[in-house]
């Protein structure tokens, strides 16, 4: 039986090493922009997006090897999402994970430069990965649609426009698939497509994932909402909370983990953690 706490540690600490050998040292000029880029990167993530991405590769029989490289450019996209989801323009928010967010510790300015600087680093890693032409633009061609207009910077647009405008169901899910499950759905389609699986079997485990990533995100609505703090429902318009109840957010992310798992039995290889981490997600509590 696997012990989701011990893969999840094991896997970080992979990741963990991986990352911290692939960005600049703190004493590489210009110094402070990568003591920015550091800051945020190994300040304490869950690094989901990446152990999914090894997990999905080692679901069609690829290794941890395989996947590595685009682990850690999908977890330098994330860090520079949240950057910019921080900054005073955008959500404002002077913490993450109960530390100084990078524009309150290093200036916004710096905030904006290590943003850019982590997602060129992400692109930068694939292109120089010794993975065959071939799967190297496929895996850039991945990143880059998920990162883009019609992915997570997409998703912030909404989410900025949604400020003072009634809340709107239709609007609501349309952020949250691209602003946060798109960027799942191509961690776990990178890791497959590393792991040189089928178009088929890629398909299939990017609809896991974008159902895990609404899952995810539904669920952290509710714990916003429960929360009683700044980032509360009242506070955060793309909150799903304005247009459902408890009860019915609850069962839409139950819904989108039962669809999460049909997708996981087309696979025929060893699903087992990707399963884990999708209880994990509906179940967590922070």
């Amino acid at each position: 039986m696997l012990n989701l706490v011990t893969y999840l540690n094991e896997k970080r600490q992979i990741i963990d090493h991986a990352l911290d050998a692939a960005m600049p040292a703190p004493d590489e000029r210009p110094t402070l922009l990568h003591q920015a880029m550091r800051y945020s990167v190994f300040s304490g993530g869950k690094r989901l997006r990446p152990i999914l991405c090894m997990a999905a590769s080692n679901a069609i029989n690829g290794t941890d090897d395989n996947a590595i490289t685009p682990a850690i450019a999908v977890e330098l996209i994330h860090s520079y999402t949240l950057i910019h989801d921080d900054l005073p323009s955008m959500d404002n928010d002077d913490t993450r994970r109960g530390k100084p967010t990078v524009h309150r510790k290093y200036g916004e300015a710096n905030a904006v430069l290590a943003g850019d600087a982590l997602q060129a680093l992400a692109f930068e890693i694939l292109a120089d990965s010794t993975m065959p032409d071939s799967t190297k633009i496929s895996l850039i061609r991945e990143l880059a649609g998920a990162a883009g207009s019609r992915g997570v910077v997409g998703g912030q647009v909404e989410d900025i426009a949604a400020i003072n405008v009634p809340p709107d169901a239709d609007t609501i899910r349309w952020i949250h698939l691209h602003k946060t499950a798109d960027l799942f759905r191509t961690a776990v389609r990178m890791g497959a497509i590393a792991g040189n699986a089928t178009a088929a079997q890629v398909a299939n485990l990017g609809q896991y994932a974008e159902s895990i990533g609404l899952a995810f995100q539904i669920t952290d609505d509710i714990l916003d909402a429960n929360s009683g703090g700044k980032r509360s429902a009242i506070d955060t318009p793309s909150n799903c909370m304005h247009v459902l109840s408890a009860q019915d957010a609850r069962k839409q992310a139950d819904e989108q983990i039962v669809k999460a798992m049909a997708a996981l039995k087309l696979i025929d290889g060893n699903t087992i953690p990707l399963e884990a981490i999708a209880q994990f997600v509906l179940e967590r509590t922070c």
